[in-house]
């Protein structure tokens, strides 16, 4: 058995499975939890799919939109049909009221010109990579000259010696 109920709250309305065995009931929207006893059942069914329905026409109704939704489909064949059509992504921004073309230029700008950043980690380990005898001075140095404080570039070149992805002789390193 089913049952359409609604949050006291948030007024979501949702699908409850036997609410007469559970005692509480948690609203999906907001969390609150609810006596089972005291929430308002607007519709009960025996199948899962009539009680969607009736959920579906509730909202609707809610929204004004009775009308348009007694011209559609039933709700298990409308979400079939667009599990098979899909929704591209200009089709969803532009439903949601957003302009496709200003969000992928938004998304351009925020990419282009910026090489993509690194780890302070990874930094230190470049900075033993790439220089010919990396010392802990000139490791630190490199480090800072790319915005890692010269404490936690000491400290995480201790970090990546002792874990033994970086060697230390006679005072050069080396990554293993």
């Amino acid at each position: 058995m089913y049952a359409v109920v609604g949050c006291s709250d948030c007024e979501h309305l949702w699908l409850l499975k036997d609410a007469r065995a559970a005692e509480t009931a948690t609203c999906p929207r907001c969390g609150k939890t609810h006596r089972t006893k005291k929430l308002r059942q607007f519709v009960e069914e025996d199948d899962r799919e009539a009680a969607r329905q009736a959920r579906a026409a509730l909202l609707a109704k809610r929204g004004g939109n009775s009308e348009a939704f007694a011209e559609t489909a039933h709700v298990a064949e409308m979400e079939r049909e667009l599990d098979e059509r899909g929704v591209d992504d200009r089709e969803y921004l532009d439903g949601s009221g957003l302009d496709p073309d200003a969000v992928e230029a938004a998304g351009e700008r925020a990419t282009s010109g910026r090489p993509k950043s690194k780890s302070r980690k990874e930094i230190v380990r470049e900075a033993v990579r790439t220089q010919e005898s990396p010392t802990t001075e000139s490791i630190v140095a490199y480090a800072e000259e790319r915005g890692v404080p010269a404490e936690n570039a000491q400290d995480l070149l201790t970090k990546l010696t002792r874990r033994g992805e970086v060697s230390e002789s006679n005072g050069t390193y080396r990554l293993l």
